[in-house]
């Protein structure tokens, strides 16, 4: 039996949005809310989660644009990237975080989920992740090249949760400087990691993009499974 996906409602103050699980060939296991990249819950993104699923984790994927148009789902191209950004300004970032809790509570209800959570988001998904772990709705959170974290270290004591972050050195969104911060104000702080990858860009995870380096993606996601079995 493979991994098995399918779209789920979530019920919110503001109405009805979807989310798109992926659980496992066992039919249970660990949780793992991922945040999309701000192209939507596209091909990628549904292919990080079932690759999450075959790694045995039951995973769940809120449309976190839905406000503007449900099922969003946008290339890599100079008309996708316009739209993307567009979409992130758009968003409420604090609408964002509440579909999150709802979606952490939701995936909480799925049948065959066991012990514990983590949030794994990617780009604008990684400062989400971030914002999450702060918000002490996981047992673990990882962010791939989270956009604006620098900007928000004020939160940094609020983490109580182990914490990964996975930054390419040869980023242009994100700057080595901004990396450094990010680490100096954790570097007393042993449940947080920091790994920047050599020559990786912006989005070097994604197979979809030409920034997709492949040791880059192998290495980190490597290290996100070990980090996950060592602390879910």
């Amino acid at each position: 039996m493979s991994v098995t996906t399918k779209w789920i409602d979530i019920e919110s103050g503001d109405g009805t949005f979807g989310a798109y699980l992926a659980i496992p060939h066992t039919g249970k296991g660990p949780g793992i809310v991922l945040l999309q990249e701000i192209f939507g819950v596209n091909e990628h993104i549904r292919s990080v989660a079932e690759q999450y699923a075959a790694d045995g984790y039951m995973v769940l994927v809120p449309d976190l644009f839905w406000r503007v148009g449900k099922h969003i789902e946008l290339a890599y191209d100079d008309a996708g990237w316009k739209r993307a950004v567009e979409l992130m300004n758009a968003t409420d970032v604090a609408k964002a975080l509440a579909d999150i809790a709802l979606t952490v509570a939701a995936l909480k209800t799925q049948p065959g989920l066991e012990g514990k959570m983590a949030v794994i988001g990617y780009c604008f998904g990684g400062m989400l992740a971030y914002n999450t772990a702060a918000n002490g709705l996981v047992d673990a959170a990882i962010a791939y090249y989270g956009g604006g974290i620098q900007n928000q270290l004020q939160r940094a004591d609020e983490i109580t949760v182990p914490l990964l972050m996975h930054f390419g050195a040869a980023d242009k969104h994100i700057a080595l400087d901004a990396v450094q911060s990010i680490a100096e104000r954790f570097e007393d702080n042993d449940d947080v990691e920091v790994h920047v990858y050599p020559g990786a860009e912006h989005g070097f995870n994604c197979s979809h993009r030409s920034s997709y380096n492949q040791r880059a993606a192998a290495e980190a996601h490597g290290n996100s499974l070990t980090f996950l079995s060592d602390h879910l």
